[in-house]
């Protein structure tokens, strides 16, 4: 099935406008000092329980009784971890770990 440009455009605009609205929506509906405890709850514990489940999800299918038994991916979470604990820096961390992962897999566990 082809669209049309005028369909095309018509999506386009309609992902950009929801996107905007989940962006703008929050800071439309509540005020910086009146923000419902939910929403507090929320912003504090949501992050965390995303890159826990990011986690699970990424291991999920890790083959411990092959060989190799993991072993790349062990190697690059325990480097994640202490690249996070030693420099508090997220995107070093992912960074850095899918690096040392790639190079894992590539080249030395073939």
């Amino acid at each position: 099935m082809y669209l049309t440009p005028l369909q095309t455009i018509a999506i386009m605009l309609a992902v950009a406008l929801g996107t905007q609205a989940t962006r703008w929506l929050p800071f439309l509906l509540f005020d910086r000092e009146n923000k419902p405890q939910l929403v507090t709850y929320l912003g504090r514990v949501l992050p965390p329980a995303v890159m826990g489940l990011l986690v699970v999800y990424c291991l999920r299918s890790t083959p411990l009784t092959a060989p190799r038994y993991g072993l790349p991916e062990l190697i690059a979470l325990v480097a994640i971890a202490a690249l996070h604990l030693w420099r508090r820096n997220m995107l070093l961390s992912i960074g850095g770990g899918t690096v040392l992962y790639m190079l894992l897999v590539q080249l030395v566990f073939i």
